[in-house]
């Protein structure tokens, strides 16, 4: 078990064969020609005040594989157990308290319900409903593998990513539907993620792009890299960046795809592509993205948090430790990959491979390989205005 949990993140270098091309290509991306930025008197908002939680403060353990706001309340997953917090206090389930299995991989609330659902890394998958967990696995249901990655909800429908294929129940019927190769155009069949919204379900498959479920037509449909290439972006912006996929994010109408080889940006016409290169993104090896509206999105990369702010006029704040003997995490501004200036923050956690990551109202959670961590954002707004204590503090465009 122990060699599961380690393996999670591990990347596995795997040869892919041709890949069809299933987009035509797209005019390319342009930003904005006028934009604000530090140099304009305008800034994004920056997370400064931050709180750290390990396991001396009430998680089960400081390995931190998932996050997930329920109203006042969180839930995390680790890698030894599920923890709650509320209230200022901080609950835990092992295996010992009836947690089916300690590796929490994925969690999704349902709002019709308020039951949680578990993804078990190695032990299937599990319902936390009235103080009690269901347990659901190969032999029990239609589960058609026990190593499960994600788990979304859409509306009475549970959809399970599995290092299998992917399966989906019905709270209501109790029916259970399996997709693999077989039934679903999957290249790969290990399924790493998986997000629902606007009566789709989108699964980020290991090596197989983004495939998309329609709820009305009970139909798939895939996204993948048209250029085909495993080791370049060779055509910009013509369709997803990369095959290997680690998370899918749906909100308002946009589609936000992390890979291991950057980030993808979809608005149901146009992609557009990022990479460390030329963004601001930490590293390009992402392990979760979460779309906070259609142009913005959250990024939990090997390197730190990269926040793509502002679409239009591609403006970043990057969270990281910029010497690995820091105490503290600096906040990097930029657009694109020019970067206007720097702000020193008090997240001190001690490491920067961020796992993962939720919103709860204006707060941000992250979750890393060592440690959760909150920060606090009172004052919080999305863009970029004004925000005269940062232009105080020396944060603008550097004379050329």
């Amino acid at each position: 078990m122990k060699q599961l949990a380690m393996t999670f993140f591990i990347l596995v270098l795997v040869a892919f064969g041709d890949q069809g091309a299933l987009f035509e290509k797209t005019a390319p991306w342009t930003p904005a020609k006028t934009f604000s930025s530090p140099s304009d008197g305008k800034v994004p908002f920056i997370y400064t005040e931050w709180e750290t939680f390990y396991v001396k403060d009430g998680l089960p353990n400081d390995h931190i594989f998932a996050i997930r706001a329920d109203g006042k309340r969180l839930w995390v997953g680790t890698e030894g157990g599920l923890a709650l917090y509320e209230n200022g206090h901080w609950k835990s389930w092992r295996e010992k308290d009836g947690l089916p299995w300690k590796v929490v991989s994925g969690i999704a609330v349902s709002p019709r319900t308020g039951d949680v659902w578990l993804a078990l890394f190695g032990g299937g998958l599990a319902r936390f409903s009235g103080g009690r967990f269901d347990h659901f696995n190969q032999f029990n249901s239609g589960l058609v593998n026990d190593v499960v990655y994600g788990v979304a909800l859409l509306e009475d429908t549970v959809w399970a990513a599995t290092t299998a294929g992917i399966s989906s129940y019905n709270t209501v019927t109790g029916e259970w539907e399996i997709y693999t190769e077989k039934n679903a155009p999957m290249d790969e069949i290990w399924c790493y993620n998986a997000n629902a919204g606007d009566g789709k379900v989108y699964i980020a498959v290991w090596g197989g792009g983004v495939l998309e479920w329609d709820r009305k037509t009970r139909r798939w449909n895939a996204h993948r890299d048209p250029d085909r290439e495993m080791e370049i972006d060779l055509y910009r912006d013509d369709g997803l960046i990369h095959n290997i996929t680690t998370s899918v994010s749906y909100i308002d109408g946009v589609l936000w795809a992390a890979t291991y080889f950057g980030l993808s940006r979809y608005d149901g016409r146009h992609w557009r592509g990022y990479m460390d290169h030329d963004s601001g993104l930490a590293s390009n090896f992402i392990n979760f993205s979460l779309g906070r509206s259609a142009v913005s999105c959250y990024n939990a990369t090997d390197l730190g948090l990269a926040v793509l702010v502002d679409f239009k006029s591609d403006t970043w704040v990057t969270y990281k430790k910029d010497k690995p003997t820091d105490k503290t995490w600096t906040a990097h501004v930029s657009t694109g990959n020019k970067e206007h200036g720097s702000v020193p923050t008090k997240l001190t956690l001690p490491n920067h491979f961020v796992i993962c990551l939720d919103f709860q109202g204006k707060d941000l959670w992250i979750g890393t390989g060592h440690g959760l961590a909150r920060g606090i954002g009172k004052n919080y707004y999305p863009g970029l205005k004004t925000n005269k204590k940062f232009l105080r503090g020396g944060l603008a465009a550097p004379a050329d």
